[in-house]
């Protein structure tokens, strides 16, 4: 007996489409079916067209070989070396709308979290910031705007008394994905962020774009003041790995800090939350970005990061000292600070 099943190709020049969650459900019975009918000594055919299908790709139907190490994308589990590119995709396809879908999404709360991040750094002229998945900017744009400020304010003080000058510091926003990067330049160049002396001429701190991966960064020890990451640490495959990379950056006496959607605290709130992920974002994603599923693995990863007192141990394995959390907004985010010491 000779069995096939056959999955819809998407007509030449179109998106290919995700399967629904019918025919995914029919096509894991056929599935079975199929598997059943091999067991009793017929003959198994997949066609090409399911083996090629950008959802059922050979790895994703077979599922992680056995022995093999695995790790969470989104609710699945996928081959750790795969995982970096399958991130990579996600972040290529919402590039564009990234900025306007964090808006839309948060109603424009992020913001808040991030000015409420800035006001943790404690910048000092002539420091050497670090963003790590800085992608397009919105963190490592506010900090050169502190940076900048701070060294205008201490340069001024300084040539009325000592006449010294200062050196600039520098803001360094690193992402593994270039089209984020490509997005970041855009918009600094749109703020006219690049090149900013003083009213004296005097440079003032610059910003850099570096592609680099979290675990492994392209950057000398002991280099940096301090180190952030912002909504990126759950897309990366190994964190233990990652902090143990920015503990090896970071100058003695250097600050780390990672802002991360976390564990809601209260219940009614989280009941909402958890509603709202679910049931709008990845809606919103298909509405204004045309990419529904991107936004899907963006919710569920959030469910599979660490909460908070399970990263805070993270961090301590990776070696940080004096390590803490905030909670914003009922713990739908929370700030993880700690230092190397």
């Amino acid at each position: 007996v000779t069995a096939c099943v056959f999955l819809r190709r998407p007509s030449h020049g179109a998106e290919p489409r995700w399967p629904s969650r019918t025919s995914t459900r029919s096509f894991l019975w056929q599935t079975s079916m199929l598997m059943s009918n091999a067991r009793r000594g017929g003959k198994l055919i997949l066609s090409s067209s399911i083996l090629k299908h950008q959802w059922f790709s050979s790895k994703q139907f077979a599922g992680p070989p056995v022995n093999v190490a695995t790790t969470s994308f989104g609710f699945k589990d996928v081959e750790k070396e795969d995982k970096e590119g399958m991130v990579r995709e996600v972040f290529m396809k919402v590039a564009p709308s990234y900025d306007l879908m964090n808006d839309i999404m948060s109603a424009g709360i992020h913001r808040i979290w991030k000015d409420r991040l800035v006001s943790k750094f404690g910048v000092f002229p002539g420091m050497t910031h670090l963003d790590v998945a800085g992608g397009t900017g919105d963190v490592g744009f506010r900090s050169l705007s502190a940076l900048r400020s701070a060294e205008t304010s201490a340069r001024d003080g300084v040539f009325r008394v000592h006449d010294v000058t200062l050196a600039p510091g520098k803001v360094i926003i690193s992402d593994v994905n270039p089209h984020m990067l490509v997005e970041g330049k855009r918009r600094a160049a749109q703020l006219d962020l690049i090149n900013s002396p003083d009213w004296q001429g005097n440079c003032l701190a610059t910003i850099n774009f570096v592609e680099g991966n979290a675990e492994n960064l392209p950057f000398d020890d002991c280099s940096v003041d301090m180190y952030t990451i912002v909504f990126g640490l759950r897309n990366v495959t190994d964190k233990l790995a990652a902090l143990k990379d920015a503990r090896r950056v970071l100058k003695p006496g250097g600050k780390f800090i990672c802002m991360e959607f976390s564990r809601v605290r209260d219940e009614s709130l989280r009941s909402f939350y958890e509603a709202y992920s679910f049931g709008v974002i990845p809606v919103m994603g298909e509405l204004i970005a045309q990419d529904k599923w991107s936004y899907q693995y963006l919710v569920e990863s959030i469910r599979r990061f660490p909460r908070q007192a399970e990263l805070e141990e993270i961090m301590r394995e990776a070696g940080f000292k004096c390590v803490a959390h905030e909670d914003l907004t009922g713990g739908v985010v929370a700030i993880h600070s700690g230092f190397r010491i």
